[in-house]
């Protein structure tokens, strides 16, 4: 036994010295200490050996098994070292040549287009609000004086999520509705709301199901469309350009009254009319009006006392008119090609 023991250590030994790669060293294993190895099948003899042997052989066993895993390791241990090395001489990189920046994106320009509105509108005392946008219907309709059954709710049809009481909000003007509410009909409000919008256009392929809206408000005393008209010559002298020309024109909806279609000086033809304008010379921004003493009154204030306007338009809408943007679909690329045109700041 002790004899064999020494033959499978030799021999072990003998190979491992001339293994030389990784598959090599596995077939040497699994030879002699596998489970239908060498040495395990010397061990199954063991209980032929005289009981007074067994210790010194029992050692010798172990001694053996020993010499061998350490070789194994060993040799493990130089195939990894040689790997690594080559390794890294094939993947040497020059540490000291300059780093390649990350390529990045933009924030998206309806972002932006928001962000410069609210700025606009901070300048001259307005408060940015927020709200939900899944809204009730009480806040969404009929506090803005369009009750169930209305017609002009079909304009603003969208989606319900609990019978007809719970929906995503059509517009943003629950926002402002919420606002009135908390003040009590007590204190002025000057108010914007930008925000998420949703609507079922479905019969129209040049819309979307969801876009983002920018309403606003101011209750006060003594306030006329001459106010309105102020605040949009500010607002779009800053936002298109100081030769921004503002006009008016007669219309309805159900929360103001009077109501009116608010215009630009088309950017492309200056107003002579060209493609862009559909020869008219301007181009079709918002809708505004003083709001109607119903909405007043539903929110808590007195239309004899209180006035105001509202107003209310889609900032892919401005987005487009002022970057020159003929697909609403480019707005929404994740092609940094496509983003990086935006990523500028205006003069």
């Amino acid at each position: 036994m002790q004899e064999k023991l020494k033959e499978i250590k030799e021999a072990a030994l003998c190979e491992l010295d001339k293994v030389s790669d990784v598959k090599s060293l596995n077939e040497v294993r699994v030879k002699y200490l596998g489970k239908m190895g060498l040495l395990t099948g010397l061990l199954r003899g063991m209980r032929e050996v005289a009981a007074e042997e067994r210790p010194k052989v029992g050692a010798l066993v172990n001694e053996v098994r020993e010499a061998i895993e350490n070789a194994l390791k060993a040799k493990e241990q130089a195939f990894a070292e040689a790997s690594l090395n080559a390794k890294l001489k094939s993947e040497w990189v020059d540490v000291t040549l300059p780093g390649l920046s990350p390529v990045t994106g933009a924030a998206n320009i309806i972002e932006k287009t928001v962000e410069e509105v609210e700025e606009v509108f901070m300048s001259m005392g307005y408060d940015v609000v927020d709200g939900p946008e899944v809204e009730e219907d009480y806040y969404n309709f009929e506090l803005m004086n369009l009750p169930k059954g209305h017609p002009a709710r079909d304009a603003q049809d969208t989606f319900y999520i609990e019978d007809e009481k719970i929906l995503l909000r059509s517009h943003t003007s629950p926002v402002q509705a919420r606002v009135m509410l908390a003040a009590g009909g007590k204190k002025p409000i000057r108010m914007i709301c930008p925000g998420k919008t949703y609507r079922r256009d479905t019969d129209d392929a040049t819309h979307s199901h969801q876009f983002n809206q920018i309403e606003g408000l101011l209750i006060d005393k003594n306030i006329s469309l001459a106010n309105l008209k102020a605040t949009f010559d500010e607002l779009f002298s800053k936002f298109f350009g100081e030769d921004c020309i503002v006009r008016f024109r007669p219309s309805y909806y159900q929360f103001t009254e009077p109501s009116v279609e608010v215009d630009v000086a088309c950017f492309s033809c200056k107003g002579k009319g060209c493609p862009l304008c559909k020869n008219s010379g301007w181009l079709t921004i918002c809708g505004a009006g003083m709001v109607h003493p119903n909405v007043l009154r539903n929110c808590g204030y007195d239309p004899k006392v209180w006035s105001g306007f509202a107003f209310g338009f889609g900032a892919e809408r401005v987005t487009m008119l002022k970057y020159g943007i003929s697909d609403l679909r480019k707005i929404y690329q994740i092609d940094l090609r496509e983003t990086k045109v935006f990523d500028r700041r205006e003069d």
